[in-house]
């Protein structure tokens, strides 16, 4: 009999189809889950990765107007894709070297955020992070990577290594099974999830985007939805009488005594997990379709009036808001989602392409916080933006070229608002930031500081953070007062 942590290894690499039964299997829930122990505290939190698959090119998002300076620099290397200084919003923040900033025009609902909502430069919910990316090592000059003195991540600019880097935080290339956000789960859900009790079990990993290594750990998996809800087992989220009759053949099928059906221990585990991922699904579904209201405000009112726009991310982040709703009908203090918005792999008609995904991007952000505040759940959750790695800063005629720093966001009401983290790089070509090849910048800010303020926030103790982010020490101490990036008010 394979053991759970085999089962789940496998499901990190199975692809999701309509139609397989296995893989939905393995990505819905594991039945037989020891109840709940432990002491929680905290009231109900949410993380939410919005993940750019890609690589958006987010020096053209994030971009430095000080002129002369920081814009005369960014114009220069970028030439033919550099953003008019006219058309860039301005961001109401001066970094301590004296440079401005604005953002791409095509964001203006995320300025709001940054600057304040409403234009009162009170109700603050966004910040940027700066020079961001994987490392192993702290680097403190380019020189550093030219010489190889300290350890790199593997396999830089590639799209499948740098995503799972970004989803796993181990950047040593290792072959890793699992994401930071599965190991969190399996640190954190019966300890914090105590509502689940008895035979009632959910995990606390959901996915809008099928499997995602970000969230499978050695004990806990996911739960794979869509945005109308949870996936079944006849491949449609469709609830005519037909499909719900042949899903509940399925259901009584695989509950009905098995050893009369299966016959070796491995098929009989498969019958009891089946049928414990339908009732679980029929569970979420009978919530997600009818969430009822949160603080006295019906959910799918606030949802309608929020503003999401009619397209996938739209509808995925609408389904997020859903999700989170329903916590106390699925017993969860706490919750991860994973949200993904694909195509920033721009190597040709990066501004117009860029400009018109970035709009979207900027509505559906916006109506996702906003529902969330009408609902009064601003406090409860944080959401993050990944991404595979950032983009050369120098043309190659039409787009950009796969790099390795880049800018990221977060926002939500735990964050202080207002504020660009991190060391903003030199743009110059060959500068001081640039290790070369067409204007690659190098972090100087890791992923795992920002993971480890995001978990500390969700409830990872500062002994367990480097189970969870095992590099974690080579760049902050878990143990320490101040928060490693700084976002949380």
């Amino acid at each position: 009999m394979k053991t759970r942590r085999e089962f789940l290894g496998e499901a990190s690499c199975a692809a999701i189809g309509s139609t397989s039964i296995l893989s939905t299997l393995l990505n819905l829930t594991m039945a037989n889950h020891a109840a709940a122990q432990g002491v929680g505290g905290g009231g109900r939190r949410s993380l939410v990765c919005l993940y750019l698959g890609g690589g958006c090119d987010s020096f053209n998002l994030l971009v430095p107007r000080d002129q002369p300076g920081g814009y005369d620099e960014y114009a220069a290397s970028r030439s033919n894709l550099a953003i008019p200084r006219e058309q860039l919003i301005p961001l109401d923040f001066t970094d301590s070297f004296g440079r401005s900033y604005g953002i791409h025009p095509s964001c203006p609902r995320i300025a709001e955020m940054f600057n304040g909502l409403g234009g009162d430069g009170a109700r603050r919910q966004l910040s940027f992070l700066a020079n961001i990316g994987t490392l192993v090592d702290r680097i403190e000059t380019k020189d550093d990577y030219i010489n190889r003195s300290v350890a790199l991540p593997q396999a830089l600019f590639s799209h499948r290594d740098q995503t799972e880097q970004w989803q796993t935080s181990v950047p040593q290339g290792m072959q890793v099974l699992t994401g930071w956000a599965g190991r969190a789960a399996d640190i954190i859900h019966s300890t914090l999830n105590t509502e689940q009790t008895g035979n009632f079990y959910m995990p606390m990993n959901f996915s809008l985007a099928g499997n995602s290594t970000f969230q499978i750990g050695e004990s806990e998996g996911q739960f794979v939805i869509t945005g109308s809800g949870a996936l079944t087992f006849t491949g449609t989220g469709d609830q005519s009488p037909v499909h719900v009759a042949k899903g509940r053949a399925i259901a009584d099928s695989v509950a009905s005594p098995i050893e009369d059906h299966y016959r070796n221990l491995f098929r009989r585990t498969h019958g009891r997990i089946t049928s414990n991922s339908i009732e679980r699904g029929e569970e979420f579904q009978a919530g997600f379709d009818n969430p009822g209201s949160v603080n006295g405000v019906d959910v799918n009112t606030a949802i309608a009036n929020a503003g999401f726009p009619n397209n996938s991310l739209g509808r995925n982040l609408e389904a997020a808001v859903r999700t989170i709703a329903i916590r106390p009908t699925l017993r969860l203090n706490r919750q991860t989602i994973f949200v993904e918005y694909g195509g920033w792999d721009h190597h040709s008609e990066l501004l117009n392409t860029q400009a018109g995904m970035l709009a979207q991007l900027d509505q559906a952000v916006f109506a996702f916080q906003t529902a969330l505040d009408a609902l009064g759940l601003t406090d409860e959750v944080l959401t993050f933006t990944a991404s595979d790695f950032g983009r050369t800063l120098r043309s190659n005629g039409q787009g950009t070229d796969h790099a390795w720093s880049a800018n990221q966001f977060v926002f939500g009401g735990p964050v202080g608002g207002g504020e660009i983290l991190g060391h903003y790089p030199s743009l110059a070509i060959d500068g001081p930031d640039d290790i070369g090849r067409g204007g690659r910048i190098f972090p100087r800010l890791s992923v795992d500081e920002y993971f480890c303020e995001l978990l500390r926030w969700f409830g990872v103790d500062s002994s367990d953070m480097d189970s969870v982010l095992p590099n974690i020490t080579r760049f902050f101490d878990p143990a320490g007062a101040e928060h490693p990036v700084g976002f949380l008010a």
